[in-house]
């Protein structure tokens, strides 16, 4: 039976495990986007979500024909998956979008490249064959984030019936940024999101990037930038026919910002479960009462966690009251080991933080504890504890963790937040802000945090929480259809 309502997402809500007698067994997945839109699309009845086949055991699940309700995983494959995956989309889309890129030495264009370009038009392909199939007439697709930026114009080819959304979790590059892309690469891209009915950002910023960037002029067609006027932005396009008649009729674009914040309730119960109860008074006795810095990231470049150790190294030099009585609970787990430059930066955040603890660190006292095990419950539990949370990532697209934080607490928690969050604009006004580069604000931020008085960090909390909390998953999807039915 064909679907009134579609979600396209490289990770599906679920997974499969293959067990040692060969049976195969399904897990949901975890996160507060997939169980937001897990629960959105539940309310949609027939909504399918198309996923891509991750590991061996989805792949089996696919050839036997094993599914669950409501999802449709594609078994695409292996190679093209990790041309496009890591060859594409998180070695180049990524880097291109957070400005990460070493520019002496990076990006490098070459035949390697198209080829797997080549494997990334594929990848998107696969999704918009499979949502060409399983959509009726007039129905919405909402597609999920760069890994899937060219499937809008793909499926608008396919089916121009269908009203088509795109939302992209990571910043989108500035012009100058994404000018580095090679034209013909630049252009597909940029056709491809264009394809879209509606365009979705975290932020306003985000957004009139790509508006700012969406300009146009090649043999293929034209993109004119439209910038808001009665509370609507976009982009206006014609295309050359495919006869070579001139030019098409103009299509309009709608671009807008959409903020994820959390669901307070889930979080709240999460972070009251007997589990997370019993590693908060493990931790509280290790700290013996401690004032406690907390930050809880992957070993992502964006994330800018040797600066942040850089100014907590300088807060002991610079504030040296502090030495003694304070610790920063570093939680940073790696990501993306198969690629070189993440397993480089993992090793220097670990590098950083032991030149800490032996410059500084007394018998009795650690100034940094890092976790590297991407443990759940323990993440929970330093969200009730920390006396201040630090996340200053040099650019990020929304950093649900500055909002995950607040609403967790349990005496209140400063938020320091740096200016390249997606957060900040939401955030700004409860947080100490910082620059991500300057090292020495960033050092001061943190005096200023561990001093505050403790009845202005609960109001500043209050705060901060009733703004994570605005634009839950759940409602943030349904904000989205609801506009794209419009």
């Amino acid at each position: 039976m064909a679907s009134q309502v579609l979600v396209a997402a490289n990770r599906g809500p679920l997974s499969y495990a293959l067990g040692p007698d060969g049976a195969l067994s399904a897990r949901r997945g975890g996160g507060g986007l997939v169980s937001g839109l897990s629960a959105a699309l539940a309310e949609q009845p027939g909504a399918v979500w198309i996923c891509a086949a991750l590991s061996e055991a989805d792949r089996e699940a696919v050839r036997r024909g094993v599914s669950e309700p409501g999802v449709r995983m594609l078994d695409i494959d292996p190679a093209v998956y990790d041309d496009a995956y890591n060859g594409i989309a998180n070695s180049v889309l990524w880097f291109t979008h957070h400005h990460l890129y070493d520019i002496p030495r990076e990006p490098v264009f070459d035949a390697e490249f198209r080829r797997r370009w080549e494997s990334y038009v594929a990848y998107n392909g696969a999704f918009a064959r499979a949502l060409a199939d399983e959509a009726a007439r007039g129905a919405r697709v909402l597609v999920q984030d760069y890994h899937l930026a060219l499937v809008p114009g793909q499926l608008r080819e396919l089916r121009p019936d269908l009203r088509i959304a795109h939302f992209t979790h990571t910043p989108w590059a500035s012009p100058e940024f994404l000018r580095m892309l090679p034209d013909d690469i630049r252009e597909q891209l940029l056709w491809g999101m264009l394809g879209a009915d509606r365009l979705g950002f975290h932020t306003w910023a985000w957004a009139a990037n790509f508006i700012g960037g969406a300009h146009l002029d090649s043999a293929s067609g034209t993109a004119e930038p439209s910038y808001p006027r009665d509370g609507l932005a976009g982009v206006w396009q014609r295309r050359t026919l495919p006869d070579g008649g001139g030019s098409g009729p103009k299509r309009f674009t709608a671009v807008g910002h959409y903020p994820l914040g959390v669901d307070g309730e889930e979080i709240r119960a999460l972070a009251h479960r007997p589990e997370v109860a019993e590693r908060l008074a493990e931790l509280r006795a290790e700290l013996a009462g401690l004032r406690t810095i907390a930050r809880v990231d992957r070993t992502e470049l964006s994330k800018n966690i040797v600066r942040g150790l850089l100014a907590y190294r300088e807060l002991l030099v610079s504030r040296p009251e502090w030495r003694g009585r304070v610790v920063h609970l570093a939680s940073a787990y790696p990501s993306r080991q198969d690629l070189a430059v993440y397993r480089e930066y993992t090793a220097a955040v670990a590098e950083l933080a032991d030149r800490i603890n032996a410059e500084f660190g007394t018998p009795g006292w650690q100034p940094v504890v890092v976790s590297v095990k991407d443990d759940f419950t323990r993440s929970l539990a330093v969200y009730r504890l920390a006396d201040v949370a630090l996340v200053n990532p040099v650019r990020d697209g929304m950093n649900l963790v500055a909002k995950e934080i607040p609403v967790a607490s349990d005496a209140g928690c400063v938020l320091v937040l740096s200016t390249g969050a997606g957060a900040y604009e939401e955030l700004r006004e409860d947080a100490l802000t910082v620059n991500p580069y300057d090292v020495t604000e960033t050092a001061e931020a943190l005096h200023r945090a561990l001093s505050m008085p403790d009845a202005e960090r609960a109001e500043r909390t209050k705060r901060l929480a009733a703004a994570a909390t605005a634009l839950p998953p759940a409602r943030w999807f349904a904000a989205q259809l609801a506009d794209l039915e419009d």
